[in-house]
């Protein structure tokens, strides 16, 4: 169809509506794409699923979609069978989890299926996997957190980071009080704890100067009887480090054999969302 029939049509306008009732990335690029059907086949099927959709709505109540994450570039990571981050194991566990809600909504005894032929492949071709997606969401809290629960490994080596650091809180804590100390505080200085000491009784807190106030007034000094557990607090972490790096592989590896079910989900979730808005747009007019 020529440009100019489009533009007397405003059919951009219409698009960039459709694309604003589109919830998932995927749903706003098919909308952005769509060109006119020219078969009496095609419009029929597009008619049918829009009904079908306005039917479920007003059965249903909304549907339950929520954004998704363009996956692709984890599934090739996938392909590989390399490790994934915390945030794309959370962005596939996501896929997971709207795929379940779009099956359960669609799954009901309310539904006579024979009603929904043309839905009825889209929403029974989603693959949900319950026992990986709770895994996932039990192990990583956000992007950045994983869950002590994550492993008993980690959640072991986190109780002794604590202990450590209260058997440091508790030893500086004693000695808060004495007159070389500039304010009754602890911090931390390259990763160990320390105590702000005046500079003029350096010689009275024996122990490690990691940091110098910008006056030159107050040394942050380690004293050396924590100098072992503040070594023992970093090796643990260092241990941490390596168990939460496992538990990301561990969980990386539940999704090795999964790519084509969720790039197909991935795909199946924005064309509903597509047909779904198309509903949405049908109300205006």
């Amino acid at each position: 169809m020529e440009k100019r029939y489009f533009e007397k049509l405003e059919f951009n306008k219409i698009k960039e509506i459709l694309e604003s009732f589109c919830v998932t990335f995927l749903g706003k690029k098919f909308a952005l794409e769509l060109l006119p059907l020219l078969s009496k086949e095609k419009i029929e099927k597009a008619i049918t699923q829009t009904f079908e959709a306005s039917t479920l709505i007003y059965r249903k109540g909304n549907l339950p979609i929520s954004e998704i994450e363009d996956i692709t570039k984890y599934l090739k990571i996938l392909g590989s069978k390399n490790s994934l981050s915390s945030k794309a194991l959370l962005d596939l566990a996501n896929i997971l989890k709207v795929s379940k809600n779009l099956k359960k909504y669609f799954s009901s005894e309310e539904i006579d299926m024979n009603e929904f032929s043309g839905l009825q492949n889209f929403f029974e071709s989603l693959y949900s996997n319950i026992n990986i997606e709770s895994k996932v969401f039990n192990s990583i809290i956000d992007e950045n957190t994983i869950s002590d629960e994550a492993s008993s490994n980690l959640k072991n080596i986190r109780k002794n980071i604590k202990n450590k650091e209260q058997e440091i809180r508790s030893k500086l804590n004693s000695i808060l009080h004495q007159k070389f100390i500039q304010e009754p505080i602890i911090t931390v200085r390259n990763d160990r704890f320390v105590i702000p000491v005046k500079s003029e009784y350096k010689s009275e807190c024996k122990g490690f100067v990691h940091d110098i106030s910008s006056s030159g007034s107050t040394l942050f000094i380690e004293p050396i009887s924590i100098f072992d557990l503040n070594n023992d607090i970093n090796e643990l972490k260092i241990k941490e480090t390596i168990e939460i790096q496992n538990i990301l592989e561990n969980l990386s590896a539940l999704f090795f054999d999964l790519t084509s079910e969720l790039e197909n989900d991935m795909n199946l979730i924005g064309t509903i969302d597509f047909i779904f808005a198309k509903r949405k747009i049908c109300k205006l007019y």
